[in-house]
């Protein structure tokens, strides 16, 4: 008997003892069969330290191996029904969370996390080309020498120019009247606040747009006037979908398995309460396996209206098949991105998260459960890619108070560690939405809503929330860019053809407009198609601009010519796809060290492919470190632009990043 045969009867014997199934052609025998025959010996080798070290040697036989699995009693059935890692422990030490906060000061990744994408305020243009900040002093050196009412009187013309700009360029406001240091005049008796909300109603009136007010009262001021009457009001435009679009934000709702996120979004979006059984979620699944099942699997997208006026338009018949008339009277368009929960479709909330560009996530945690799971896992890839989270605690009416408590113990530890650095604020009235409203930008405050989708606890608050954010992005810089429309669905629309649908990033795309579509299936390529019409949530419109998701039908485009990742661009800003590009990584964890040639699944945007290390500046990399590292895709080109933010996960291994340039 050769040793090759003798190794593969220790083997036979080892597994027939074993109460796993064995396998007629095990990793050792690949292994030992390479070495044997000279194939590739430096591979085997490497194949055969690494299958070694997930063994140990047998107590009972110590010249024997044995394989250490866990679990290994159980049945192909019993294993897929054990509960996740993650969900079976509260604290994964290679979590996204626990990644970010063991991050110290003093290490190279914090600095990425910290100031890798924050938005930098610019300042809003003027209808003369000038700036607010520019016309503030102008307008300032103009006020010496005037008694108070003609300062007063020149200080509101000043900023109705102000805010009709404003108004204007993002399609609503929240402004302070009276306020120190607020919105026009200050220090205002009762009779001058109500003098100057009809002035403000009536301008804004002729320019289109309507004025509510939230809130009037006295506050303290440090001149010698006891108190100063304010009031705290929204302007928004009204719609007019045949010349204004309505300004579009997007919210993404993740959180742990049975949390009640698509519960929540139906509550919302159709004005009703649960039943506790799930009335309100069979109204916004997609499959008949998640009404089955009770679980999302897949991204949905749900509609909530608001008019100029702040009010909500959906009611209990609102459809998402038929919202077009809905669309059609409403000024704002919140729209909620339902993730999925459950640990297997986690690379489908990680796309959302990135492909979608949220500019806000709304993380729902079951008050009864706590911070566990995947809820600590979606929380961290927010954090990663910068988004704002705000949190909203469900199913308080059924959750002990002492449990309930240390649920929020529990977020409020999470919230203050240094790598995370946000201040829980418990939004408990109106006032409170108001502040959390005026500072979520900040990406520093982290509000806290307690509700119930059964009794409607809270529910009101979670509305007014949601009618007074504003937009993350700075859609109206980018409105004169070059039009850019990435994919993130394919259909096939019987007797139209091929439809795509997704997100203008930049410009504005109308009907019949040119476009380059790409990086092609088969060759990498961009190759022109021009647009058939436009459909922006239902509604048939003939432009959309930069910030609204919409669909497009294409010219002369097969189905299988179009996939989730390519974008249309113009042609004038000359796209081209990349094999390679560079990137500014931060490890977040890794249990050894990376080195080049290794891989990775990169998450960028809509892209979402493997990659390998070609080339980095530092020798390996561990926990902690930052580098500049070159990707190379292992399947196909895709395009990129320098700027972008990404995360990276391989098993246990976490890391973000942003796109510096490409190749």
């Amino acid at each position: 008997m050769t040793q090759k045969q003798a190794c593969s009867v220790r083997q036979t014997d080892r597994l027939q003892q074993s109460p796993i199934s064995p396998n007629p052609r095990s990793d050792w025998q690949d292994t030992w069969y390479i070495v044997q025959t000279g194939r590739s010996a430096e591979h085997g080798i490497r194949r055969l330290r690494r299958f070694i070290s997930t063994m140990h040697f047998s107590a009972t036989h110590p010249s024997a191996f044995s394989v250490s699995l866990p679990m290994a009693s159980q049945t192909g059935k019993e294993k897929h029904r054990q509960v996740h890692h993650l969900s079976r422990e509260a604290g994964d030490p290679n979590g996204w969370v626990e990644s970010i906060t063991g991050l110290t000061a003093d290490q190279p990744a914090t600095d990425l996390l910290n100031n890798g994408s924050a938005s930098k305020y610019k300042p809003t243009a003027l209808a003369d080309g000038s700036t607010v900040e520019a016309a503030d002093a102008i307008g300032l050196q103009s006020f010496s020498g005037l008694s108070l009412q003609e300062e007063n009187d020149m200080r509101l013309e000043h900023a109705l120019d102000i805010l009709k700009a404003d108004v204007e360029s993002t399609g609503e406001a929240l402004i302070t009247i009276g306020g120190p240091g607020g919105w026009g005049p200050e220090l205002l008796t009762e009779a001058e606040l109500a003098v100057i909300l009809k002035r403000v109603e009536k301008v804004m009136g002729a320019a289109f747009a309507d004025m509510t007010i939230l809130r009037q009262r006295k506050v303290p001021s440090n001149s010698e006037a006891a108190e100063s009457a304010t009031a705290d009001v929204v302007v928004r435009a009204r719609a007019n979908p045949g010349a204004v679009s309505p300004a579009e934000l997007r919210v993404a709702i993740i959180g742990n398995v049975d949390s009640g996120k698509s519960t929540m979004v139906g509550v919302l979006t159709r004005h009703i309460l649960d039943d506790g059984r799930g009335f309100a979620r069979s109204k916004v699944f997609k499959h008949g396996h998640e009404e089955a099942t009770g679980r999302t699997s897949s991204i949905g997208q749900h509609n909530l209206c608001l008019d100029s006026k702040c009010n909500i338009l959906n009611d209990q018949m609102f459809r998402s098949n038929s919202s077009a008339e809905y669309i059609a009277r409403s000024s704002k368009v919140v729209t909620l991105v339902d993730l999925a929960g459950h640990e297997r479709y986690f690379k489908t909330t990680a796309y959302g998260l990135t492909g979608h560009m949220p500019d806000y996530a709304c993380l729902i945690v079951g008050a009864n459960a706590g911070i566990v799971g995947m809820c600590k896992e979606h929380m961290g890839v927010a954090l990663a890619l910068k988004v704002p989270v705000f949190f909203v605690v469900t199913k308080v009416d059924i959750c002990p108070e002492h449990v309930l408590k240390h649920t929020l113990a529990t977020l409020q530890a999470i919230l203050k560690k240094p790598g995370v650095k946000k201040k829980p604020f418990m939004v408990r009235n109106k006032d409170d939405v108001l502040t959390c409203a005026r500072h979520m930008h900040t990406d520093s405050l982290a509000p806290v809503f307690l509700t119930s989708s059964v009794t409607g606890e809270g529910l009101e608050l979670v509305r007014l929330f949601y009618n007074l954010l504003p937009q993350r992005h700075k859609w109206h810089d980018k409105v004169k860019e070059y039009a850019e429309f990435i994919i993130d669905e394919t259909f096939g629309v019987p007797g139209v053809g091929t439809v795509i649908a997704g997100t203008v990033k930049r410009g504005v795309i109308t009907t019949n407009a040119n476009l380059m579509l790409g990086p092609d299936v088969g060759d990498g390529t961009f190759k022109p198609t021009a647009i058939k019409s436009i459909q922006y949530k239902r509604l048939p419109v003939t432009r959309v601009v930069a910030g609204q998701t919409a669909a497009l039908a294409l010219k002369k485009v097969k189905r299988n010519q179009v996939r989730k990742g390519m974008v249309l661009v113009d042609e004038r800003a000359k796209p081209k796809a990349s094999w390679e590009f560079d990137a500014d990584i931060a490890i977040l964890t890794h249990s050894t060290t990376i080195q080049p040639r290794y891989q990775a699944v990169i998450h960028c945007e809509i892209v979402r492919q493997a990659a390998r290390v070609i080339a980095m500046d530092k020798e390996r990399l561990r926990s902690g470190d930052r580098a500049c590292v070159r990707f190379r895709f292992l399947q196909r080109p895709e395009y990129l632009t320098a700027g972008t933010r990404l995360v990276f996960r391989e098993g246990k291994t976490k890391g973000i990043g942003m796109v510096v340039g490409t190749e």
